[in-house]
């Protein structure tokens, strides 16, 4: 089968080369370049039908809504965080 591949220049030129050396054809020593790499590796995409068991972790004790952090909350506290650094700028630049 007939395929077109954009490889780095340096690598088909070590094909070549190792071609050349061996007295073969570059499209041979690409091709067991290729198949040693396939065999050598795991398979990227794990087979369906099998689960994942993740670690399950119990809290120490349950969350109490008014603890949960909405986008208010979290408005609040980076803009009281950025006051106080520039409380710090301003102190540091008064001195």
């Amino acid at each position: 089968m007939k395929t077109t591949l954009d490889l780095p220049e340096e690598l088909v030129r070590e094909m070549k080369i190792r071609a050349a050396r061996e007295g073969r054809k570059l499209r041979d020593v690409a091709t067991e370049i290729i198949q040693r790499g396939i065999s050598s590796t795991e398979p990227t995409i794990k087979p369906k039908g099998k689960r994942v068991k993740l670690p399950f972790f119990q809290g120490k004790k349950p969350i109490n809504p008014a603890d949960e952090l909405t986008p208010d909350k979290i408005h609040d506290i980076l803009m009281n965080q950025e006051i106080e650094w520039l409380n710090e700028i301003n102190e540091t630049a008064g001195r």
